[in-house]
């Protein structure tokens, strides 16, 4: 299979796209004021809702060329902090399904880094349950009033408009159509945050060529929960995780999907799926998560407070692409930055997991 080569110019920058990213920095740095006013404490500008943290390792496999390379160039095993998570930038109950979240923080990686002013040697790799995003910078900030509505809604319209989102994508996909990206997101399924396959959606480098990442369920006792319904609770997905890995560890395998044909699988566009067909993803390592308490009272508001995953705080080798990750570079740190100086809090970017609360 011929890969598809990394040059400068597979990004294409739209000549308005600072404007566009300046409007969107406005007006997240306005719903972030909004929702600490709101909740009395500074939030996530995404992915608000903690619902599990826990320790592990990334197991490196000895992967062949032209998948050696990068984060991924050699057998290795790394210290691993992993935050489950929900979509939404406000506090929703389960009740009201959402897209999932799995952010990775890979400790003691050492190499050039994509943002030349990250000091640490850590690699953050941000996922989700969906394979792909709104398109560009300027499709998310036209679907900025339509995300800011859902935050605030409350819980029995999300749950009254996620019911009707089902059965509308049903009616698509019965069709062959492709549901739009707003009626993916607002159709999540009620599933067991565990047995979800979380993905990049947006493109990264991989060294010399250009990729997707996503991580799927591995070990029996997780594969066995994909597509299972989770009981209805208010924090029934913290609760399950919990209590999961109060009795049992899992593992997943992270997956890199590279570029073969960059007008079927473009690097602009996050909306447009990348056909497993034409690339499948091959399987780069192993997440490895140890029996532990992933909801303990120290170790939740630590991880909700102290510390931030960033898609841009990682190797030059595995450096966002496209519009949307472009925006996302200033979005996460403008967010991030707010959510501290809101709540008083000393950011920590941890060097050990020892720091890390039990």
């Amino acid at each position: 299979m011929t890969y598809v080569i990394y040059d400068d110019a597979v990004e294409a920058r739209p000549s308005n796209e600072e404007a566009v990213i300046a409007r969107a920095l406005a007006a997240t740095a306005r719903i972030d004021r909004e929702t600490y006013e709101a909740a009395r404490h500074g939030l996530r500008q995404a992915h608000a809702k903690n619902q599990g943290v826990l320790k592990g390792e990334l197991v490196v496999y000895d992967n062949p060329p032209p998948f050696a390379q990068g984060l991924f160039a050699a057998a290795k095993t790394y210290p691993l902090l992993l935050r489950f998570s929900t979509a939404p930038g406000r506090i929703h109950s389960d009740r009201a399904p959402s897209n999932v979240g799995m952010a990775l923080k890979i400790l003691g990686v050492e190499g050039e880094k994509a943002d030349p002013r990250d000091q640490s040697a850590n690699h953050d790799l941000l996922l989700v349950n969906s394979p792909v995003y709104l398109g560009t910078a300027k499709k998310y900030l036209d679907a900025l009033p339509v995300i800011e509505g859902a935050n605030k809604a409350p819980d029995w319209l999300l749950r009254s408009i996620n019911a009707g989102a089902r059965l509308a994508r049903a009616g698509l996909e019965a069709f062959g159509a492709e549901p739009p990206i707003m009626l993916r997101a607002a159709s999540a399924p009620p599933n067991h945050i565990l047995g979800e396959t979380f993905h990049s959606m947006a493109a990264l480098r991989y060294g010399g060529h250009i990729a997707k990442f996503r991580a799927r369920p591995l070990s029996p006792e997780v594969r066995e929960l994909t597509g299972v319904q989770a009981d209805s609770s208010d924090t029934i997905q913290r609760d399950l995780v919990a209590r999961f890995f109060a009795a049992q560890g899992a593992e997943y395998e992270l997956c890199a999907q590279l570029c073969v044909d960059l007008k079927r699988m473009p690097v602009e566009d996050a909306s447009t799926l990348w056909p497993d067909e034409l690339s499948p993803p091959r399987p780069i390592a192993r997440i490895v998560l140890p029996a532990q308490d992933a909801a303990s009272a120290a170790r939740l508001p630590f991880a909700d407070d102290r510390l931030s995953f960033n898609p841009w705080r990682c190797l030059a080798a595995h450096r966002p692409l496209g519009s949307v990750m472009r925006l996302r570079q200033k979005v996460y740190a403008q967010s991030s930055g707010d959510r501290f100086t809101l709540n008083g809090a000393e950011p920590v970017e941890p060097t050990l997991l020892a720091q890390i609360p039990d």
